[in-house]
């Protein structure tokens, strides 16, 4: 008699197919469950349900060249494979238990599109005005640090690509390229993005820099306060086996294990003195790089100093909003640091509505957090955002096969937002109004 009915080898088959998912995969408490119900599976038969093994066997491929790309997430395991883990954990952590990071992403799919029917869709137009500048594409890039730490090509191989594409870059202060290098290989402007530190010399300086350089933007963040918990890279590093000291020397923003900036071994300083942006500025006193102190006294003191636009990112509410605009902001970004700052569990794209309502039409709002799809950039367009940014997506493009990788995930984006502006019958950007868009009833 076969020991193992059929019904049970289902249940076993099932169980290893939920095994080989992403999501399952994401959760060491999921897939460490799932390993335990299936450590005592007996033999099964390979005939017997077939075309659920081919599934599984599917579901286990990692891309190997760009163009097996069928969407943005199948960068992500190819990256994986080809990152340190320590440096994936990097990209990947959010704070706590990555329940904002998850949050980000699932906001999206309570929101519904209305299509319309019978419009002439012949000619799309995607291009979107900011700041007087006319972009090809709403798609931002939003900054990322040390991104030679995913691929030597780094932030120039993303600049390259934003370049081919014709996209607008965001660039974080603590970049492993300077400002000049990237504008270079961009072919043009980049906005910089600003932790200023908790020294006022420091910010100031890296703002007249970006200036001299011919940033048309400073971008200022808000909201990465000194406690960021960010457990799933702590746990990277304790898997991690290289001797990172060979490459950091004995300072780490997140030393291992601990959850203050402050408090690494040798020093923020000491991290500093080795990024590009800090080059021949005095950082012997930064213990921070964004002063707990930071108030709208700063926010003001800011806008007489800056004397390109100025925007702030990381504002999620409509008092932040209407204080910005009161302040003499140019413009926002509703972000939540990508899930990495605090563990609010409320997606940006929830937030992004009250902010628009505060604001009112008088600077442009740009969006990002968990944008996976050209439909996620639709959403965030009709309810209003002006302009839509992602950070992780691309940098799994870069570390998984460098510049030509960049240009395959945001060919994606823009095949995509194609597409579904296609199918709504929306023929330019301008056109995507909250008309397009309704709440999924619960």
């Amino acid at each position: 008699m076969n020991p193992t009915p059929p019904l049970t080898k289902t249940r076993r088959k099932f169980l290893k197919l939920l095994g080989a998912s992403p999501v399952i995969a994401g959760s060491s408490m999921l897939a460490g469950g799932l390993a335990n119900l299936l450590h005592a599976a007996l033999p099964e038969d390979k005939h017997f349900l077939g075309w659920l093994e081919n599934l599984q066997q599917q579901g286990d491929a990692v891309i190997s060249s760009p163009d097996q790309a069928l969407d943005v997430m199948d960068f992500e395991p190819a990256a994986r494979k080809a990152i340190p883990p320590a440096h994936w954990g990097y990209l990947a952590t959010g704070v706590d238990d990555d329940a904002t990071v998850r949050a980000n992403r699932d906001g999206y799919s309570r929101v519904q599109i209305r299509a319309r029917r019978l419009v002439d869709v012949t000619t799309i137009d995607t291009s979107r005005t900011i700041f007087g500048t006319k972009w090809e594409t709403p798609i931002v890039l939003s900054p990322v640090g040390s991104q030679k730490a995913f691929h030597a090509d780094g932030e120039l191989g993303v600049a390259r690509a934003a370049k081919t594409k014709g996209h607008l870059i965001m660039l974080s202060t603590v970049t492993t390229a300077s400002i000049e290098d990237v504008i270079a290989a961009r072919g043009g402007p980049v906005w910089q993005q600003l932790y200023p530190t908790n020294v006022w010399e420091v910010g100031r300086a890296i703002v007249k820099r970006a200036e001299a350089a011919g940033a048309p933007a400073i971008v200022l963040t808000v909201d990465l306060q000194e406690g960021s918990n960010r457990e799933t890279l702590f746990r990277s590093q304790q898997v991690d086996k290289r001797q990172c000291s060979l490459c950091h020397g004995s300072a780490s923003l997140f030393p291992h294990g601990k959850q203050t900036a402050s408090s690494a071994s040798g020093g923020i300083a000491q991290i500093l003195s080795r990024k590009p942006m800090f080059d021949g500025i005095d950082v012997s006193k930064v213990t921070n790089l964004l002063a707990s102190s930071l108030n709208w006294d700063f926010v003001k003191r800011l806008r007489d100093t800056v004397t390109v636009k100025l925007l702030i990112k990381g504002i999620v509410t409509r008092e932040d909003a209407q204080l910005a605009v009161e302040h003499g902001v140019d413009g926002l970004v509703v972000s939540n640091h990508g899930g990495r700052a605090e563990e609010t569990l409320r997606p940006t794209i929830e937030s992004l509505p009250e902010v628009l309502e505060a604001v009112g039409g008088k600077v442009p709002v740009i969006l990002d957090g968990g944008v996976r799809r050209g439909t996620d950039v639709f959403k965030a367009l009709a309810l209003g955002a002006t302009a839509i940014g992602f950070g992780r997506p691309h940098c799994w493009g870069l570390g998984a096969f460098g510049q030509a990788g960049v240009e395959a995930v945001l060919e994606i984006y823009r095949r995509e937002l194609r597409t579904i502006m296609r199918q709504a019958g929306t023929t330019s950007v301008e056109k995507i109004t909250r008309d397009y868009v309704v709440p999924r009833p619960s």
